[in-house]
């Protein structure tokens, strides 16, 4: 870290009360002050759920679509075939392929930021697994990217859809939107992933669901957030 990156975090560290837990309307207002990059910073929410995921009825991943979108272009590909390929170029979608499109996907070649496929074509993307799994790219039934509704996935990963997994440690980590959204644009982005969270409680999951909850930017100190507000998120 830079003589001059440690000079503005330090900056930033005394518009942040490290000793105060912040509700969300409060964290909000003060994430956006933290803004000091020369990009539009993501607003990012860190959550410690009191979880074990090496317990598959434990395990919390899933999707939520943003009401006020990402602020991220993304670049959606579809593996399908016939008319749900059509469906898919109509929908928007900016690569569809089948065969083809999956050997050069073995290759390397992967310039896209979601990837859809139809159920019947699981099998052809099992092949590139291996390459697509720690990317965070394999399609799977509970973000909604393995589907026939091929158009209303393409949809939902262009508005702004978030998918969340819970890792070994019982983190979640997710952007939010950037510093330049409106406080009220942030508030309701958190708002619908923290209830989205909530609601994918598993039912083997004991004591306070939510141990700890934290609110930055992509450069910026991270502000503590009261743990109990966001449970009671429904």
């Amino acid at each position: 870290m830079s003589k001059k990156t440690t000079k503005r975090f330090a900056e930033l560290l005394k518009k942040v009360d490290s000793n105060k837990i912040y509700n969300l309307d409060e964290a909000v207002s003060t994430v956006k002050t933290l803004a000091s990059a020369k990009f539009d910073e993501t607003v990012e929410i860190a959550l410690k759920l009191n979880v074990d995921p090496r317990h598959a009825d434990q395990m919390v991943r899933g999707s939520v679509v943003l009401p006020a979108g990402t602020g991220k272009t993304v670049r959606v590909a579809v593996i399908a075939k016939d008319a749900k390929a059509d469906e898919a170029k109509a929908a928007g979608a900016d690569i569809v392929g089948a065969e083809d499109f999956v050997d050069e996907i073995a290759k390397g070649v992967i310039n896209f930021d979601v990837l859809i496929a139809t159920p019947n074509l699981m099998g052809l993307v099992g092949k590139i697994g291996r390459l697509l799994g720690p990317k965070g790219l394999m399609p799977n039934p509970k973000t909604g990217t393995v589907t026939m509704d091929v158009a209303q996935a393409v949809k939902n990963a262009k508005s702004g859809q978030v998918n969340f997994r819970v890792d070994k440690q019982g983190n979640i980590h997710a952007g939010l939107g950037k510093v330049s959204f409106t406080k009220e644009q942030l508030n309701d982005n958190i708002s619908a992933f923290v209830k989205m969270i909530n609601k994918h409680k598993p039912a083997a999951a004991k004591g306070k669901y939510i141990k700890s909850a934290a609110l930055s930017l992509t450069m910026s100190p991270s502000i503590s957030l009261e743990t109990q507000e966001l449970m009671d998120l429904k």
